[in-house]
């Protein structure tokens, strides 16, 4: 499995706008061989900005390639603008990928 995060520091006066940008967006994600899940995580308050962070599961590095360089891609970054067009962020997001090495889940038994 593969993980692609983004990080991005959000304006606090813009915190509110950046969610709802988020929330009403459309997704082509589920269009995607190898998609599994998507989240968007609230991190802590900082003092000139909130972090949040995109977390999308993928079967495997190549699949989440294979999404960057596709149409539904595109698509949905064109659409990623807000309705003042101010900027919402200080900066870029910073992407961070992880292959997976390791899963344990409830069903899994515990090293003895």
């Amino acid at each position: 499995m593969f993980i692609a995060m983004n990080r991005f520091k959000v304006r606090k006066d813009a915190a509110q706008e950046f969610e709802n940008l988020w929330l009403t967006r459309e997704s082509y994600l589920h269009e995607l061989e190898g998609f599994i899940e998507f989240h968007m995580l609230r991190g802590p308050e900082r003092e000139d900005h909130v972090l949040y962070s995109s977390h999308t599961l993928w079967t495997s590095k190549a699949h989440f390639e294979a999404w960057t360089r596709s149409d539904q891609f595109r698509a949905s970054h064109t659409r990623a603008t807000t309705s003042t067009n101010k900027p919402l962020t200080l900066g870029h997001p910073e992407f961070e990928g992880f292959e997976v090495i390791q899963t344990i889940g409830p069903m899994s038994k515990a090293a003895e």
